[in-house]
């Protein structure tokens, strides 16, 4: 089983471990209404580091390859311009977007001719042009089931993502895989209680590198999802504690992602009114608890 040691070193300590607590700051900040945030779903926002880029997923508006696209709006001085679908969607399922906290790669997840059987982890260069052509993360990172939400660590050394894959602790758990020069190496379970008989899935790691925000319901086709935070301890994560209610309410919240143009920021997906899921701002702060 991979270790988060190596990666955690100011967190994990001789004695009493510290561990991060999080607390939202103020109420959530619909994202770019009209634009991004419409009459449809969309889901998993990730901004540029240079704050200039918006990505995110539908799996209902129209005007994309496929039934799931990723979306795109670029910034300028008078804001956030129109939504457009970005180039690499095929007709499948193309959805979960994340940008590396350098801004060169985009990792999302396709059903694309190609894979190894159901949703795959991609990863696609982002150039002066535009983009690159996507590449299959392959067996070490994709298996024949569905992985989820990939989310490359601030430090770019660990690649955090959900599989439904067999020999979990229940449908969707949370998983990691190192990098190994250019690629990754075999993925693991995250350790601890953080893994239960429910779905675990949609993690994104905060500013620190350790601090993970996920996804939890027992079953997220018909029961209510919510976010929750977790972090480590000697390496291990604890079960997650539920965010507040400036996130989480009486409908379905996921999709959460660190923002790389303001690493103090979470984006997530909320419903809030009898539409379809919106994108959200809201602003966090840990602190260290012993």
């Amino acid at each position: 089983m991979l270790r988060l040691l190596g990666c955690l070193p100011a967190l994990v300590l001789v004695g009493a471990a510290p561990v991060e607590r999080l607390r939202t700051l103020g109420e959530a900040e619909q994202f770019a209404p009209g634009i991004a945030s419409t009459r449809f779903s969309e889901v998993r926002l990730t901004i540029s580091p240079d704050g200039g880029t918006a990505l995110w997923f539908s799996r209902d508006r129209p005007g994309g390859a496929g039934g799931y696209d990723i979306w795109m709006s670029r910034r300028s001085a008078a804001g956030w311009g129109p939504a457009r679908p970005v180039p690499f969607n095929s007709a499948g399922r193309d959805f979960d977007p994340a940008f590396s906290a350098d801004g060169r790669f985009v990792y999302f997840c396709s059903d694309r001719a190609g894979g190894a059987g159901g949703d795959d982890v991609y990863r696609v260069a982002v150039t002066g042009g535009g983009f690159g052509v996507p590449v299959n993360l392959g067996p070490e990172v994709n298996s024949t089931g569905n992985e989820f939400a990939p989310m490359l660590s601030p430090d770019g050394r660990t690649l955090l993502f959900s599989s439904d894959r067999p020999g979990g602790a229940g449908g969707h758990d949370l998983y990691t895989a190192y990098r190994r020069g250019d690629g990754f190496a075999a993925a693991g379970p995250l350790a601890g209680a953080i893994n239960t008989a429910a779905n675990e899935f949609d993690a994104t790691f905060l500013a620190d590198g350790a601090t993970i925000v996920f996804a939890r319901a027992m079953d997220f086709r018909k029961d209510r999802v919510d976010l929750f935070h977790a972090a480590p301890s000697r390496g291990r994560y604890d079960a997650g504690t539920q965010l507040s209610g400036s996130v989480n309410n009486d409908r379905d919240t996921y999709g959460p992602m660190l923002d790389w143009s303001d690493r103090g920021r979470l984006t997530f997906s909320g419903q809030r009114d009898d539409g379809g899921m919106d994108l959200y701002r809201i602003r966090y702060r840990l602190s260290i608890a012993r």
